[in-house]
């Protein structure tokens, strides 16, 4: 079983960037495919950005499209969502997720998918 911990969230002003990191331990990690939600205060939790077990495929919400990168080190265990031109409306807590994929090419776009989770990290993007 694959423990997930976040990090990177904070406070940062409108057109700024940040990177989350979600580290992961207790599990194979190469073994995983990824992926980044967030929930905003009053809204239902929503997908950001899913990679690959190989890291190969990347899929990203429209909100976030061409703005964020989602990538992961396999050597250091961990995956990156970089997040640049942020926005107010990125504000949200950021959350990591992880399931064993059908494929090493496969990547999910629904929570129900996914089998692990981190306990978020707040992202507060001021305008």
């Amino acid at each position: 079983q694959v423990q997930l911990v976040e990090s990177g969230g904070g406070l940062v002003q409108a057109g700024g960037s940040l990177r989350l990191s979600c580290a992961a331990s207790g599990g194979t990690f190469s073994s995983y495919a990824l992926g980044w939600f967030r929930q905003a205060p009053g809204k239902e939790r929503e997908f950001v950005a899913a990679i690959s077990r190989s890291g190969g495929t990347t899929y990203y919400a429209d909100s976030v499209k061409g703005r964020f990168t989602n990538s992961r080190d396999i050597a250091k265990n961990t995956v990156y969502l970089q997040m640049n031109s942020l926005k107010p409306e990125d504000t949200a807590v950021y959350y990591c997720a992880a399931r064993r994929p059908l494929s090493s090419s496969s990547y999910y776009y629904t929570d129900v998918e996914y089998e692990y989770w981190g306990q978020g990290t707040q992202v507060t993007v001021s305008s």
